[in-house]
């Protein structure tokens, strides 16, 4: 029987920073599986590295020592052009939804599109879907300006989703929306793992929102000191 890869693991990873000329040990020794289809809420306060291990997963920072294999790739092999690659088949989705003020959400997201290559109609139709998918049929053509903050964090994960990524990465998703919306963005979030089979990692300091996944890890100065499965 041949075991299945994980999407991402991380072996005995750390991360250290010079502030000034002091050493900070953002991570020290974090041992991390994730399998397809997981969800699982990464929950810490501030300063525990939960924020430095999302760097480290979405390729954004590289390790001290240790490493990180997406599918089985140590990403630490890979030249400039594969992790720019890397970095595309990967969803991010931020607190600050990092839209674009000039597009409407159909082109926010059909932007994604045109950078993968695919050709204008196949983009349009693409971009719909999606945002059906999230919930935004009828407001797709508005720009974030003209949406709530709920809404504008459906287009950030319908932009994410664009690519068929490997896994959305999650970023305090619900940290700049009220606790009403809240709760939708999560009954969406997951919607999309029981029912697409995508593969979330979220990234909170939340207690209430990491229940909604099915795996805590819980982080304090640096290192994983708890999981919880919740399945």
């Amino acid at each position: 029987m041949v075991l299945a890869v994980p999407v991402v693991e991380t072996a005995d990873l750390k991360k250290t920073y010079i502030l000034g000329k002091v050493p900070v040990n953002a991570l020290q020794g974090v041992n991390l599986k994730v399998e397809k289809g997981d969800f699982i809420a990464i929950l810490g306060p501030s300063g525990s590295g939960k924020s430095t291990l999302l760097n480290m997963i979405g390729a954004l920072d590289k390790p001290t020592e240790g490493k990180v294999r997406i599918e089985g790739a140590d990403v630490s092999t890979l030249n400039d052009n594969q992790l720019a690659d890397l970095r595309r088949s990967i969803g991010f989705v931020f607190q600050f939804f990092n839209l674009i003020p000039r597009l409407d959400a159909k082109g926010n997201v059909e932007l994604t599109l045109s950078i993968a290559g695919l050709d204008k109609n196949e983009r349009r139709k693409r971009a719909e879907e999606l945002l059906e998918t999230v919930g935004l049929k009828e407001r797709m053509n508005h720009k974030p300006a003209e949406l709530s903050g709920g809404e504008r964090q459906r287009v950030a994960i319908a932009r994410a989703l664009a690519n068929n990524p490997r896994f959305l990465l999650m970023d305090e998703p619900t940290g700049n929306i009220d606790s009403k919306t809240a709760k939708e963005i999560m009954v969406l979030v997951k919607q999309l793992n029981k029912d697409k089979g995508v593969t979330i990692i979220m990234i909170t300091h939340d207690q209430q929102l990491a229940t909604q996944a099915n795996r805590i890890v819980k982080m304090l100065d640096g290192t994983i000191i708890k999981e919880i499965d919740q399945l």
